[in-house]
C-alpha cells in the first residue's frame, strides 16, 4: 500500500463507513489564531469547533492535514520517527461520539483495513483513565497485557482544547531496539513506533495555564501517515 493509497483508505473508512465529513488540508498558516506560528497538528485548524466558538460543518470530520513541528527538531535524523514536515490523518468529533467509538474504530482500521498484526500492537493510557483501559481490553483479539499506563498521556499544544490521550504503538522487532533489558514502550529507540494518538478532549486550557471543562466532550485523533506507511516511506512518500 502506497502512501497515497493509505491516505485514501483512511479517509474513506471514516467518511463512508463512519459518517464523517471529509475536509481538505488547511493552510499551514493559522487563521485568526495568534497562539500558533504554524499548524503543528491535525486538530489545530479545528480549534474553534472544539471550543464552541464556531459551529462545525458537521459533528464528525476527517482530514489529512499537512503539519510543521519543530519542538523536537533536534531529533530529526537521529531516529526513524521524527520529522518537521509531515501529514497527519485525523478523525474528529465535536460533541458527538467519544471513547466508546474512537477506540474500536482505531482498532478496526489498524487490524482489519490495513491488517497490522494484533500481537504487535501496544497502547498507552493516562493512569486514571479506567474507562479507556476497559474499552481497549474489550476489543476483539486485543492482547490483554499490552496496555501501559503513562503519566504524560495528556495532550495539549498551547492554549485551547486538550485532554487525556491513548497512544497506539507497533513493535517493529527486537532487532530495531537498543538492546537494553529494560527496553519497552516509551523507550527512545526505534523498536516501538507510535503510529496513532487518540485524544479525549475534555478541557480548554486558558492563557494563564488553568483548565476549564468544555461544554461538550470531543475526540481529536492523529495518525501519522508516514509512520503508518512504514520506514521506507521516509524516503519515498510524496505529500500532495
Amino acid at each position: 500500500m502506497s502512501g497515497n493509497e493509505l491516505r485514501e483508505a483512511y479517509l474513506q473508512f471514516f467518511s463512508e463507513k463512519k459518517g464523517h465529513l471529509r475536509l481538505p488540508s488547511f493552510s499551514l498558516i493559522p487563521q485568526d489564531d495568534p497562539t500558533l506560528l504554524l499548524i503543528g497538528a491535525g486538530m489545530a485548524p479545528l480549534k474553534p469547533f472544539f471550543t464552541g466558538k464556531m459551529k462545525p460543518p458537521r459533528t464528525r470530520v476527517t482530514t489529512s492535514q499537512r503539519c510543521v513541528r519543530t519542538g523536537d527538531i533536534e531529533n530529526v535524523g537521529r531516529t526513524a520517527r521524527h520529522q518537521t514536515f509531515f501529514e497527519m490523518l485525523g478523525n474528529f468529533s465535536f460533541g458527538d461520539y467519544f471513547k466508546g467509538e474512537a477506540i474500536p474504530w482505531a482498532w478496526e482500521f489498524l487490524t482489519e483495513v490495513i491488517e497490522l498484526p494484533k500481537d504487535k500492537l501496544w497502547v498507552t493510557v493516562y493512569p486514571d483513565d479506567t474507562e479507556a483501559i476497559e474499552i481497549w481490553k474489550s476489543q476483539p483479539g486485543f492482547p490483554q497485557d499490552h496496555i501501559v499506563k503513562m503519566d504524560d498521556n495528556f495532550w495539549e499544544i498551547g492554549p485551547g482544547p486538550c485532554g487525556p490521550d491513548s497512544e497506539i504503538y507497533i513493535d517493529l522487532g527486537e532487532e530495531r531496539g537498543c538492546g537494553s533489558p529494560t527496553c519497552a514502550v516509551g523507550c527512545d529507540c526505534d523498536r516501538y513506533l507510535e503510529i496513532w494518538n487518540l485524544v479525549f478532549t475534555q478541557y480548554d486550557r486558558q492563557e494563564d495555564g488553568s483548565y476549564k471543562n468544555l461544554a461538550h466532550k470531543n475526540i481529536d485523533t492523529g495518525c501519522g501517515l508516514v509512520r503508518a506507511k512504514g520506514r521506507d516511506a521516509h524516503c519515498s512518500q510524496r505529500v500532495h
